[in-house]
């Protein structure tokens, strides 16, 4: 059977796409449990024997509550700086004043990454860390069927009141006896969300039917996504939270009986970074403030000290303690010891040795070996000391020395839980290890497959006979699918945990073992006709010399260098500066061939010029392998000669020299638009000074000038229909932009109230919608009625200007000059560049992957979860709306490879000097391109996952790496759908 070059590339995609989402499921696995809930409730152990005969303790249950209510105000985004910090100082001066001389404690909170709300609230609630997959679930968050502090309260009896972010009542159903959620996902709101919550507060806290009350305010976490901690509208936003917990803690206050005091806990689920994100591990994201205000507590007094940390899984623990509840089983939290510290020393031993056989339980059902583990060593010896301490109680004995001892137990007990705690948190998640392995050597086998079959992919005809005869019907092929069946089998039934690929049906278990099986029989295939078809290589010394231009090797040393970088988390970190650097270098070497074409090649005389052509036709006949879509070896200095004395004689030969250097000055300055990575990020940039509030009018004039710009490069190739409407619509986005207060009209006062923005985004996205339909109507006219060239080239452009047109209205407006660059550069490289050089479908595919991979991170873009912007996924909605949302926010995301990989598609298939195999060739290509990283990155994470940084650096990349694969799967398929124009060719 014979394939085109583009339908075998994305056959291998599709095959790569699933192997990706099986390592995906094996690397970001369900995290350890315990027993399963309704077995949670057992009973408590007693205080430890005391040695010798005849004594045993009477304390046999779970102590009383220390709280009569508790009140629990989780403030989404709050930074630590902003309670303990100049603006907790300035706006929340009531919390303040707690906090320095109040009935209060005082923690930083640390989070693990990923830094976003719903893993967050498990964590708080069952004091276990979520696996970095819950980032993906965090747009749909399922029901929460582990052990938690929820459904410990609501089996005790306790009745619990909700209001705020809706993530609670998806997470908890049916707990709470009262509820109002509110969708945490529209970003635009800042007010409604947190006013729905407060219209509550009055009402509720004068009543006594609840026991426990959770508040979750949103607001403040979307003033960061939309504006960044700097913002003036945060200032307002701490002060009414401000208002709302002095309201709070004054009402505790006045219902406190002499029974039990009152709690109120004021936390934040994360932080933000510097430019108002959130979901990675920066210390404005991880940390947040903790503070636990009661009268049980002492008044605090003497010097301020700074607030100590804690983990954020810490607060069930301690929560559970003052609520009179066990310990959820798969907390690997620990009690924060100076809330209990008023009670008594039999009380806090009670406590900490709870809280001490709960994770010794819990390391004991996850770890083979745990009787070896330093924190279950020093949690016995503690025991052991505690039963002496209790022997000491029992018989009377009130001296100093049992207060002493008793002290040295608790310290014992402490060590023995931090030690504890660390060991369960650096185990928390196994991985799904088979289907890590399965995943990657399908991975593999098609990057191999792509390595092996490009030099046919690349031959004039970009086309190839693949024999599925030989692969399939072989006795190899049924002997490795015996042998990997006889494999799954051994593994799935030996198999201590679960495992996702175990999971599957037989039926689909082995499809799969035989889709591996006939991809190794068709590598096997391919190399033995490699070595069949093997001969000496043409003695001509015209092609030695010109087999490898500079252009070549640049490509070769860079996609070998960037993959090798990425084992190390530094270069993952700052891999912006990586294709930083391999761009400039490009346009370097770029300009010293657009040099050689109209200074050293120009004194060539006739005779020669007339030869090496005879010579390069030859090889071009004898080499098909090198016979790439155009008749010019694609880029060798032979075929650039006999076009030089065209290049040389055309009117833009200054402005084709001076191009590479115009592209290095908007590379640089987009360099400075936008700080990204780790190291630089928190330095200030062209972005953060056009985004603050003293400069709306310089970025509302950049914004018109930008939208001006775009117009003018994009509308050269439209009808005049879609001309109209791109005209319209960049209108449409600057309203949009004015509307929700990014930018003003010069006759706007700067007082207008801002709005949703929902009426002029939805009227961009009908002229979106107008302009990719007149392109697609075009597209299935050349396809379907007539094989028409310019009709398909001008569908293509359309489709391309509807998604820049949509990109324009996603970026935020200091991101539109990243727009206005993007279209410049393919501009100048188009006119200047690629056509006089000629240079092959394939190099020109390498520089438009490269400059998609640049651009990604000139919009801002990161390695880290933080970076991606949320907001862009709710232009125009009224509410949440999960897939128009998840879209949106993937198209703002991969904008910058997205509209270089459609360009692409546009030049090579409006070239007419170009062989009709030139998409076919594209295709493959930006195939190749994005399987290598991805094939070798998987191997590196595999052998790095027990990496200090793995959930930090690596497992965010690999996230980025996944999505893009799923991307450019859709992209090649738009290729291949594209060439079908080719086919019908080589079928005539």
């Amino acid at each position: 059977m014979r394939l085109r070059s583009g339908v075998f590339a994305s056959s291998c995609l599709l095959v790569e796409a699933l192997g990706v989402a099986l390592f995906l499921r094996g690397f970001f696995p369900v995290p350890v449990r315990s027993l399963p809930r309704r077995e949670a409730r057992g009973d408590p152990p007693a205080e430890p024997a005391p040695p010798g005969p005849g004594m045993v303790s009477n304390w046999t249950k779970i102590p009383p509550p220390l709280f009569k209510k508790v009140v629990i105000v989780l403030i989404d985004a709050l930074r630590d700086d902003f309670v303990f910090g100049s603006k907790g100082k300035q706006f929340m001066p009531y919390t303040t004043q707690v906090v320095e001389k109040g009935t209060s404690y005082s923690f930083i909170a640390e989070a693990k990454p990923p830094t976003v709300t719903m893993p967050r609230i498990k964590a708080l609630m069952t004091g276990s860390i979520p696996g970095f997959i819950d980032v993906i679930v965090n747009l749909n968050s399922p029901a929460l069927l582990d052990d938690n502090l929820i459904w410990q309260a609501k089996t005790a009896g306790k009745r619990i009141i909700f209001y705020g972010d809706d993530t609670w009542v998806k997470l908890f159903p049916k707990h709470f006896v009262e509820y109002d959620g509110t969708t945490s996902f529209f970003v635009s709101d800042f007010t409604e969300v947190d006013d729905n919550v407060t219209r509550h507060l009055d009402r509720v806290l004068k009543r006594e039917d609840w026991d426990l009350l959770i508040l979750h305010y949103l607001g403040l976490d979307h003033i960061g996504h939309m504006t960044g901690p700097n913002s003036p509208l945060v200032g307002p936003k701490l002060h009414e939270m401000d208002n709302i917990l002095k309201k709070i803690h004054i009402s505790l206050l006045s219902k406190e009986e002499a029974s039990l005091p009152n709690l109120l806990v004021v936390c934040g689920d994360h932080g933000m970074s510097e430019t108002g994100s959130h979901g990675g591990s920066s210390d404005g994201e991880v940390h947040t403030p903790l503070l636990f205000i009661s009268s049980a507590f002492e008044k605090r007094s003497g010097p301020l000290t700074q607030p100590g940390f804690v983990q954020q899984t810490d607060l069930a623990s301690t929560l559970a303690v003052g609520l009179g509840l066990p310990i959820s089983r798969n907390s690997v939290g620990n009690l924060i010891l100076p809330v209990v510290g008023g009670k008594t020393m039999r009380e806090q031993l009670r406590f900490v040795h709870l809280n001490g056989f709960q994770l010794s339980r819990l390391l004991q059902e996850n770890t083979p070996a745990y009787e070896k583990d330093p924190g279950y060593e020093h949690f016995k010896i503690a025991e052991k000391y505690h039963g002496n301490w209790i022997k000491l109680y029992l018989e009377g004995n009130n001296s100093e020395i049992l207060l002493n001892l008793g002290k040295k137990v608790l310290k014992q007990y402490l060590e023995a839980l931090k030690t504890l705690s660390s060991s369960l948190s650096k185990q928390v998640a196994q991985y799904d290890v088979y289907s890590m392995m399965v995943g990657t050597v399908i991975i593999m086998e098609v990057l191999l497959l792509l390595l092996l079959s490009l030099p046919k992919a690349l031959s004039s005809q970009a086309e190839f006979e693949v024999s599925l005869s030989p692969p399939v019907f072989s006795l190899l092929f049924y002997l490795m699918c015996l042998m990997l069946c006889a494999v799954h089998v051994i593994v799935c039934t030996s198999a201590e945990s679960l495992c996702y690929f175990c999971s599957m049906s037989w039926l689909t278990a082995v499809g799969v073992m035989m889709l591996i099986s006939a991809l190794m029989c068709s590598i096997l295939s391919a190399i033995a006709k490699i070595f069949e078809n093997s001969r000496p290589p043409l003695k001509n010394p015209v092609v030695s010399s010109s087999s490898w231009s500079e252009v070549d090797v640049l490509i070769l040393a860079g996609t070998i260098g960037h993959v090798l970088s990425l084992g190390a988390s530094s270069f993952i970190e700052e891999e912006h500066q990586t294709w930083y650097f391999l761009i400039n270098t490009l346009c370097l070497v770029l300009c010293q061939e657009l040099c050689r074409n109209n200074f050293l090649l120009k004194e060539c005389d006739p005779q020669h010029s007339t030869t090496v052509k005879q010579n390069f036709d030859t090889i071009g006949k004898a080499s098909e392998c090198k016979n790439i879509d155009i008749p010019a070896a694609c880029n060798s200095k032979l075929g650039q000669a006999t076009s030089s004395t065209e290049f040389i004689k055309g009117s833009d030969k200054w402005m084709s020299l001076a191009s590479p250097w115009i592209i290095l000055i908007c590379c640089r300055l987009l360099r400075s638009l936008n700080q990204t990575g780790v190291q630089w990020a928190h330095r200030p940039d062209f972005g953060h000074w056009l985004t603050s509030s003293e400069h709306k009018s310089e970025l509302s004039f950049l914004a018109a000038v930008s939208l001006l710009m775009i117009f003018f490069l994009v509308q050269r190739r439209c009808s005049l229909v879609s001309k109209i409407a791109m005209a319209l619509g960049l209108l449409g986005v600057y309203s949009y932009r004015a509307a929700i207060g990014n930018v003003i009209f010069p006759w706007q006062h700067a007082s207008k109230d801002i709005s949703k923005g929902i009426t002029e985004a939805r009227f961009v996205y009908v002229f979106v919608l107008g302009i990719v339909f007149t392109g697609t109507k075009d597209l299935l006219k050349s396809q379907v009625i007539s094989a028409d060239s310019s009709v398909k080239s001008t569908g293509l452009w359309e489709v391309y200007s509807g998604l820049v047109l949509l990109a324009a209205l996603l970026f935020r407006p200091h991101n539109l000059p990243v727009l206005v660059f993007c279209l410049l550069i393919q501009t100048m490289m188009t006119k200047y560049i690629w056509r006089p050089l000629k240079f092959d479908a394939a190099q020109i595919t390498i520089m438009h992957y490269w400059f998609g991979q640049a651009f990604f991170y000139f919009q801002g873009n990161s390695n880290g979860i933080a970076t991606v912007d949320v907001s862009a996924g709710f232009v125009g909605l009224e509410s949440y709306v999960e897939i128009p949302a998840i879209f949106l926010t993937v198209f703002a995301t991969y904008a910058g490879p997205l509209l270089w990989a459609i360009h692409l598609l546009c030049y090579l298939s409006s070239e007419v000097s170009r062989n009709s195999a030139a998409v076919g060739h594209g295709c493959f290509c930006y195939a190749l391109m994005r399987s290598i990283p991805v094939a070798i990155y998987i191997v590196l994470v595999t052998g790095l996952r027990y990496h200090l940084f793995i959930w930090s650096v690596f497992s965010p990349k690999l996230l980025y790496e996944g999505v893009h694969v799923f991307i450019t799967a859709a992209i090649c398929l738009f290729f291949t759908a594209m060439d079908q124009n080719h086919s019908h060719k080589v079928q005539d």
